[in-house]
């Protein structure tokens, strides 16, 4: 029997109806498809997952440099932290698709199968059902590459080297995406957390994995791409780095936001 994970954050993170939503993605998009550099999609992004009031400005800027892989990009992996339930490791949730207001996505049975037997790798329904960072992401992808299979993974307890052999699985080539879902630092004053969220963006740029959890609530599953990408020789862009004193509320204390894009270099410039 099939079994679904439904949404759990719709109309609290984001527009629980279908309609308001994705109204709501297509303008983000828009507002951010503006001067977009004339180079290749990246093959890995890191997105933020706050409510899109807050992050959403942030995470569309990433989501724009994808619009060239639709109908390319037949699966997404898709990993961030747990932030619910504390597990040791990696985990699935052992469902056959995720639920969002714009539709199911299937859960690539392949995929999982070839991860299922990594010691750290386990299936944790539980770390799913209430888990916001991967959920947040599903409406975005959905709106620019239309229909793809999921491969939704969460970290809890796990050494980037960990985490970078279940990327090294699940690489794939031009159908493949990696997506890590990451907030920067938080409840920072405005100045402060411009700071330390430039260093942070420093040493992803650098391809440093040095993250710790106060740089990045998903500093593990940033740290486990920058070894995978470290291995392949990628470049990484800037693409955004703001806070939610930029876009919504006050500055006494706020949460930062990344947008970073993974590319692999093109042939002769390796």
């Amino acid at each position: 029997m099939p079994t679904i994970r439904p949404a759990a954050v719709a109309g609290a993170f984001y527009p629980g109806e279908a309609p308001v939503l994705a109204a709501e993605v297509a303008a983000l998009l828009e507002n951010a498809a503006t001067g977009i550099p004339a180079r290749p999609a990246p093959k890995a992004i890191i997105a933020p997952h706050a409510g899109y009031v807050y992050s959403g400005p942030v995470a569309a800027s990433i989501y724009a440099r994808l619009a060239p892989l639709r109908g390319r990009i037949r699966r997404v992996v898709l990993i961030g932290p747990a932030h619910r339930v504390w597990i040791r490791g990696i985990a699935l949730p052992g469902t056959s698709a995720f639920a969002s207001p714009l539709g199911e996505i299937e859960i690539d049975a392949d995929a999982v199968e070839a991860i299922a037997s990594l010691p750290q790798v386990s299936v944790r329904g539980d770390a799913h059902a209430l888990e916001h960072c991967l959920e947040v992401q599903l409406p975005f992808l959905q709106s620019v590459l239309g229909r793809f299979r999921l491969v939704p993974l969460v970290v809890g307890e796990a050494t980037p080297a960990e985490v970078a052999q279940v990327l090294d699985k699940l690489w794939g080539g031009a159908e493949t995406l990696v997506v890590v879902s990451s907030d920067l630092s938080h409840y920072l004053d405005y100045g402060t957390a411009q700071r330390m969220d430039g260093e942070t963006a420093r040493a992803i740029a650098a391809l440093e994995p040095v993250l710790g959890h106060d740089q990045a609530c998903g500093a593990t599953p940033i740290n486990g791409l920058i070894e995978a990408a470290r291995r392949r020789g990628m470049e990484v862009e800037q693409v955004d780095l703001r806070n939610s004193g930029d876009t919504a509320g006050g500055r006494g204390r706020v949460v930062g936001y990344g947008a970073f894009a993974f590319h692999e270099r093109e042939a002769g410039n390796a």
